[in-house]
């Protein structure tokens, strides 16, 4: 199964690492990932943003984020599954 993920961004790159898309850290509920932010430039540092395989897809409120979080959370290790083992520090 593949699943979009909701996820809140804690940090963002500066764009000093060269050309290339917008990067950012997302925290998806205590795991955290690097993801492509370049299909959502609106997005900011805090905002909660739909990720599916690496890229964040749409930006969405907190309220949503949560509900969406509580549904995963009800699945035995469905966040395990679709995000696998903590990569970043």
């Amino acid at each position: 199964m593949c699943l979009g993920v909701p996820g809140r961004i804690v940090t963002l790159s500066d764009g000093t690492a060269g050309p290339g898309p917008r990067l950012g850290t997302v925290d998806f509920d205590g795991v955290r990932r690097e993801v492509c932010l370049a299909y959502t430039p609106e997005a900011d540092l805090g905002a909660y943003v739909i990720v599916h395989v690496g890229f964040a897809i749409s930006v969405v409120d907190e309220a949503e984020a949560e509900r969406t979080l509580a549904v995963l959370r009800a699945i035995p290790d469905a966040l395990a599954g679709e995000l696998g083992p903590e990569v970043i520090a």
